[in-house]
């Protein structure tokens, strides 16, 4: 896994036990997923440098996407507030593609994604609840 190696690297540890699909509730897009869904992950976070946080989630043709090198990334951003979160999405979101309406996950999170005109893709999470 390339996050075990990362960890190596930067010789921190995990922010949050490694979440996997399995560990959520069924998604919409899905039956549940096979086995091979569910052990993937759905959330790791490694603090690098500087209070910056590594995050990643695996991939799957059964979530109706593929995996394309390059547009694999994503920068993740945590805003203070919703309404930062919020003013943030809808500006980067002008001439792009929502993928995730920013909304409250059942993680307690507030959390979005999108990819911008320039085919940059974003993640947001904020973790206040105002």
């Amino acid at each position: 896994m390339a996050f075990t190696f990362y960890k190596s690297v930067f010789g921190t540890e995990f922010s949050l036990p490694i979440m996997r699909y399995g560990d959520m509730p069924a998604p919409d897009w899905s039956d549940g997923g096979s086995e091979a869904l569910k052990n993937m992950v759905i959330n790791v976070q490694l603090p690098i440098t500087a209070g910056h946080l590594l995050m990643g989630t695996d991939v799957s043709p059964e979530m109706g996407s593929g995996f394309t090198q390059g547009d694999n990334v994503y920068i993740c951003l945590h805003p203070d507030t919703r309404a930062e979160t919020d003013r943030l999405f809808a500006a980067l979101a002008e001439g792009g593609t929502v993928e995730n309406q920013a909304a409250e996950m059942f993680w307690g999170d507030y959390w979005g994604s999108l990819r911008d005109k320039f085919g940059t893709q974003w993640m947001f999470n904020c973790t206040s609840k105002e």
